[in-house]
């Protein structure tokens, strides 16, 4: 399957509510919950996810990497949760390692044999990385994930948690 073969469409709304194989969680780098969308995640998944993130993840994570558990009580099978970069400037390597949390959450999901993934707006949260350079890095990425061959994923959801990331993703999508 390649990127010509996915369906990369933008959506507005909670996460937790889609019907997809894969919800990917902007966590922190305790795997623990916090607020906004790992606070969501770790509510609609239950208490099941939080004992799994502590046993299989001891020491917690590192930034832009891809750490899998199973989605419990959420309509996904699998949560991915990776830890984005918090905005500095933009010199200190934030865009590198915001591309890697999309690509190895893409990697992590082909591993498993999905077909279907949402993603969030990764950092810009409480980790304030600027909307529009994060759409960008996430269209860009997503785009040149999928043109490696044989991922089997046949769609990305980008998860806009408001309608000027939803825009701001549509007009990315559009012309990128």
């Amino acid at each position: 399957m390649s990127e010509l073969d996915t369906s990369i469409r933008p959506w507005e709304g909670d996460i937790t509510a889609l019907n997809v194989d894969v919800i990917v969680n902007a966590a922190n780098k305790s795997l623990r919950g916090g607020g906004g969308v790992d606070g969501a995640i770790h509510r609609g998944a239950g208490p099941a996810l939080l004992e799994e993130c502590r046993t299989r993840y001891p020491d917690g994570g590192f930034t832009g990497g891809a750490f899998v558990t199973a989605g419990h009580r959420l309509n996904a099978k699998w949560v991915i949760h990776t830890i984005g970069p918090h905005w500095d400037g933009g010199d200190r390597g934030e865009s590198d390692l915001l591309a890697d949390c999309y690509r190895n959450s893409l990697q992590a999901t082909a591993d498993l044999g999905a077909r279907t993934v949402a993603l969030p707006a990764i950092s810009t949260g409480i980790f304030g990385y600027p909307a529009e350079e994060a759409a960008l890095i996430a269209v860009h990425t997503v785009r040149e994930s999928l043109r490696e061959p044989g991922h089997g994923i046949e769609e990305v959801v980008l998860v806009a948690f408001s309608s000027r990331m939803l825009a701001i993703y549509q007009r990315f999508l559009e012309t990128e």
